[in-house]
Parts: C-alpha cells; sequence; structure tokens
C-alpha cells in the first residue's frame, strides 16, 4: 500500500514532468493533475512543484556539477525532473535527508531505466555530502 506522502510524491512528479517536458505552465500542470487526483496530499504537492518550478535554475546549478560526463540536456527527462524534485525537498523542505534520497531511487526505479535508480542515488549522495542540500533556515545536523 501507497503511504499518502509517497502518492503525493508520483502526482509531483507527474505535474513537474509535464510542466517540464510537456512545457505547460506549473499551475495549469497542478489542475490537471488535481482534477485526476483530488484526494492527493495537495499542500506537499504544491509546494514542492511550485518550488522546484521556481527554484529550477538554482537546482540545475547544484546537479550539474554531479553529473561526470553527462549534461543536464542529455539526462533522460524523468532522471532530470527526480533529481529536481528530491533536491528541492532535500534544500527546502523539513523531510528527513534519507527518506528524500530513499523515495527519490524508489520513483526512479519506478518510472526511469534499470539504471535510474543507481544513477539518481549516487547524485543525490553526492549532493548530501557535498552538503548542497542543506536548507539555510534548518540548522545544520551532526554526522
Amino acid at each position: 500500500m501507497k503511504t499518502r506522502r509517497r502518492r503525493a510524491r508520483d502526482v509531483a512528479l507527474q505535474v513537474l514532468f509535464q510542466h517540464d517536458v510537456g512545457r505547460l505552465p506549473i499551475e495549469e500542470a497542478l489542475e490537471i493533475a488535481r482534477q485526476k487526483d483530488p484526494g492527493a496530499d495537495w499542500p506537499f504537492i504544491e509546494a514542492v512543484c511550485r518550488g522546484a518550478a521556481a527554484h529550477s535554475a538554482e537546482l540545475d546549478a547544484v546537479i550539474a556539477p554531479l553529473l561526470e560526463g553527462w549534461s543536464l540536456d542529455r539526462l533522460a527527462s524523468v532522471d532530470r525532473t527526480i533529481l529536481r524534485l528530491a533536491l528541492y525537498e532535500l534544500r527546502h523542505m523539513e523531510t528527513p535527508p534519507g527518506v528524500v534520497i530513499n523515495e527519490a531511487v524508489e520513483l526512479a526505479k519506478r518510472y526511469g531505466t534499470e539504471t535510474s535508480g543507481a544513477f539518481v542515488n549516487g547524485v543525490l549522495g553526492a549532493a548530501y555530502r557535498a552538503g548542497a542540500p542543506q536548507a539555510p533556515s534548518r540548522p545544520a545536523q551532526g554526522p
């Protein structure tokens, strides 16, 4: 059984994918998704989707140097969307980092290629170790 937050991340991924690949304005993509799934965790979905869309350049600047021989444009669209979604959640929301990374890996396994899970795990793990995902409003956590 999917948890409410896991279902919300599924919806958020679909919204952000429509925004990125389908070039839909974020509000239009959110409205389409809300009509399909009105019972989802909309406060979370709206926060993460609006935030990831608004901060996409900042998120891409964190992701790009971690790609080792790849560019953002060469990434599979679903992998790029999952990375943006998860990195936004790591940097700007209160979700524990281990949960964010694990959920992103699960999304990548469900929606990406057979290597997407390991790829997403590697990039997010590197971002976390580099200190990039720490929200400015959150105190630094100990080891």
